[in-house]
């Protein structure tokens, strides 16, 4: 959200913050899965709020923010990004349970891609 924040300011042309992808080990320890889970559902449910209630029209999400280590981006550009590091996760989700479940499907495993992934 901050960046999003920073590419509408038009008054803002410093580079985006660099983002510690790994900070989430740290802010993590001593929370139970339950914890996270709740965590980050009232977060996403916020950002998905805020989201909608920008109502984006195509020149805002033109609109170009600077990234530290990739140049110029659109708001556009982060808003896919950020959708498709979700999917990333569904998808790893999705073959962990897949997985679980190899040893269960019998012969149907020869049909079955997504144990293979």
């Amino acid at each position: 959200m901050p960046r999003i924040k920073q590419i509408l300011d038009s008054t803002h042309t410093d580079a985006f913050e660099p983002f510690d992808r790994f900070a989430q080990f740290e802010n993590s320890k001593g929370k139970t899965l339950e914890m996270l889970l709740e965590e980050f559902k009232i977060l996403r449910a916020e950002n998905i709020d805020i989201l909608k209630s920008l109502a984006l029209t195509q020149e805002e999400l033109a609109k170009e923010g600077k990234h530290p280590q990739l140049g110029s981006v659109t708001l556009k550009n982060l808003l896919a990004a950020w959708t498709i590091h979700d999917l990333s996760h569904i998808n790893q989700i999705t073959r962990v349970l897949a997985k679980y479940l190899k040893h269960d499907v019998g012969p149907w495993e020869a049909y079955l891609t997504v144990i293979k992934s």
